[in-house]
């Protein structure tokens, strides 16, 4: 790759107010920067930062990433982590698209996303480094720390690789530190990529003057479950790799958090839902290990268990949700979690649910499709599917969460919708959300949330399995064995005493009663909150894990000067009242989207053939309002910065 070409990869981003200083460059035999001690060196103190750690899949990265995540967070800082995962189980070593890592913004106060473009990576090759600078995740001029072992190796080929790429990088602009991480850890211990993470940590806890006890209770924690001496040689890279930074490198970084008046939990997405599953009572999940939901069952066979709890491994989607479905109608509630193609599976299951209504609560962590697609990479292309999967009508409430402390409450509100009005809610999520970390403060636990004891009473005389209110369509929820409460279950169309009906005028009766849940529970939802003043030239529209980088963009904007506001959605399927009055005191409306929506710039693409975005179809559909859309697909979590341009773009373009 030339230099040229470099230059032209570096995307235009939104600069930082605080720049930090650079540090020298390495010298030409690709020794260490001049050495200083802690004392000479200065410390510039900035309200925010982004650093990335990405190396080959099984050197330890992503650990590395979530360890220094971690201690900011216990020390007060807001944080935000996204994982870099590759396709592949298990791609090849030292290949361009088989880096793996996290990136971790670190700030003074709260962060709802990842940010725009990284400040400072460390890299443990040239070529996973190359992946991340053609994906347009680093800042112009960003600062490369990168494992120099690579310009003495044995392959010829490897040196010339690795000597080229650090020119270009460095003719492009890029402030490039080679350190010798391979050679420094080999003082400790004898196999350098069992601990090469641990010596990077050490580095990073240096650089952002992160606290050092609380990093040793971090290393011991994560070995917690292994021998004393890991642990021990584990803090001791630690201790060497925050040593070689504070004697080697010339920059030092102090993001001051701010104080903490109440206590905080730092956990990923898919571990917050686990706690909320737990929270709100439910006590049976059934699932089938898909990526990127697996990880959800992981956390709670370690833990449901202990709270009463099962977990259920059935031996395919469509098994887990009957499973799910039979402990539902047996009087519990269950939850049942997938990905994108276990949703397709479950749908004529789900189906059954919705017909014989039984509550189940189905979380889908959204990925790249269609088919395999994307399998560990974000996109919120399950939206319709959600709304209108399965044949015939069949109406399902649909919620989506918004951030980490989303994913805990979402799940006590899901299992009370679907306990209350006896039917199926699903609960959208995604990839970005299922491993991105976020403090938030710990909750405390009520019995409220929690679902009364089953009512196994003995039912009146002359009440029927579905003797549906005329208002609500809700009927009194049966549970096998409450005397006079036996009949048939039938997901064959039924009437009022469950007995299998094909007349024309019952199937219109049950049709009715069934929809009706979607329009009673709509009546007790509450318009959400405009983010900025109610009147504008553009209201922008998102929903699920756009939530914090359209906050972020629009208050950018709002800086500026420009009128625009935002509207997030929670709940999609049935959508509150008042939306309609909301789009009305803008200009322009848009939406911004992690699905597919035509570009009308495409030579083709025009407003009678344009695809639009899945809930700017919706909201053009409902409320018939000309809505806009903006969606990216590239498998990663929209960027605030992105997001600005494409208001910009909007609001330049002629009315």
């Amino acid at each position: 790759m030339t230099p040229q070409a470099l230059k032209k990869e570096k995307p235009a981003v939104r600069q930082p107010q605080e720049r930090p200083q650079k540090s020298g460059k390495r010298s030409p035999s690709g020794g260490k920067p001049q050495r200083g001690s802690l004392k000479e060196k200065p410390v510039q103190e900035l309200r925010e930062h982004i650093v990335e750690v990405i190396s080959d899949s099984g050197e330890g990265a992503q650990r590395c990433g979530q360890s220094m995540a971690s201690i900011a967070a216990r020390m007060g800082n807001g944080i935000w982590t996204v994982e870099i995962i590759p396709a592949e189980i298990q791609p090849p070593a030292r290949s361009i698209a088989g880096g793996s890592g996290n990136r971790v913004r670190l700030a003074s106060d709260r962060v709802t996303n990842g940010g725009d473009e990284a400040e400072l990576v460390v890299a443990f090759n040239e070529q996973v480094l190359l992946g991340r600078i053609h994906a347009h995740e680093l800042s112009p001029g960003c600062t490369i720390l990168i494992e120099n072992k690579w310009r003495d190796d044995d392959d010829a080929e490897i040196v010339a690789a690795y000597t080229r790429t650090i020119g270009e990088l460095e003719e492009s602009g890029y402030d490039i530190q080679e350190i010798p991480m391979e050679r420094e850890c080999l003082k400790y211990v004898a196999d350098p990529k069992r601990g090469k993470n641990m010596f990077v940590l050490g580095m990073l806890c240096s650089i952002y003057s992160l606290d050092m006890q609380i990093a040793r209770e971090q290393v011991a924690f994560i070995f917690a479950k292994k021998d004393q001496n890991i642990i021990d040689n584990n803090i001791q890279l630690l201790e060497a790799g925050f040593d070689w930074a504070e004697a080697n490198l010339t920059f030092k970084y102090c993001i001051p958090p701010s104080p903490m008046t109440e206590p905080q939990i730092v956990v990923n997405g898919n571990v917050s839902l686990g706690l909320g599953i737990m929270a709100s009572g439910m006590e049976v999940c059934a699932m089938y290990p898909i990526t990127p939901a697996t990880s959800v069952s992981h956390y709670l066979s370690e833990v449901f268990e202990t709270v009463g709890g099962v977990v259920h491994q059935a031996e395919d989607e469509i098994a887990a949700c009957a499973f799910a479905i039979g402990a539902s109608y047996a009087g519990k509630c269950a939850v049942t979690i997938t990905s994108g193609p276990g949703l397709a599976l479950k749908q004529e299951t789900i189906g059954l649910a919705v017909m014989a209504e039984i509550p189940l609560v189905v979380v889908d962590v959204q990925r790249g499709g269609p088919s395999t697609g994307l399998p560990t990479k974000t996109e919120q292309g399950d939206l319709l599917f959600a709304c209108f999967g399965g044949h015939g009508d069949n109406p399902k409430v649909v919620m989506a969460v918004s951030d980490i402390e989303d994913c805990f409450y979402s799940m006590i509100t899901a299992r009370k919708i679907a306990e209350t009005f006896n039917t199926v809610v699903v609960v959208l999520t995604d990839a970005s959300l299922a491993s991105a970390q976020q403090p938030f403060p710990r909750p405390v636990i009520s019995e409220d949330w929690m679902a009364p004891p089953v009512d196994q009473s003995e039912i009146s005389a002359g009440l029927v399995p579905y003797d549906w209110d005329h208002r609500t369509g809700l009927a009194r929820r049966f549970i096998p064995g409450q005397p006079g409460g036996m009949h048939c279950l039938t997901g064959l169309a039924h009437d009022r005493k469950s007995c299998v009906a094909y007349d024309s005028d019952t199937n219109q009766d049950g049709m009715q009663h069934r929809s009706l849940k979607l329009a009673a529970l709509q009546k007790t939802l509450k318009t959400p909150p405009v983010f900025g003043d109610s009147e504008g030239d553009l209201l922008i529209v998102s929903w699920g894990s756009t939530k914090g980088a359209v906050e972020e963009a629009v208050t950018r904007l709002q800086d500026d000067g420009h009128k625009v506001s935002s509207l997030h959605l929670r709940f999609i399927q049935p959508m509150p009242s008042g939306i309609k009055d909301v789009l009305k005191g803008f200009k322009h409306v848009m939406t911004v989207e992690g699905n597919w929506s035509d570009n009308l710039d495409h030579e083709i693409i025009d407003e009678e053939n344009r695809r639009y975005s899945e809930l700017a179809w919706l909201l053009r559909a409902r409320f018939l309002v000309d809505v806009d859309c903006w969606t990216e697909v590239r498998g990663r979590p929209i960027k605030p910065g992105s997001v600005v341009r494409a208001a910009h773009q909007r609001l330049q373009r002629k009315e």
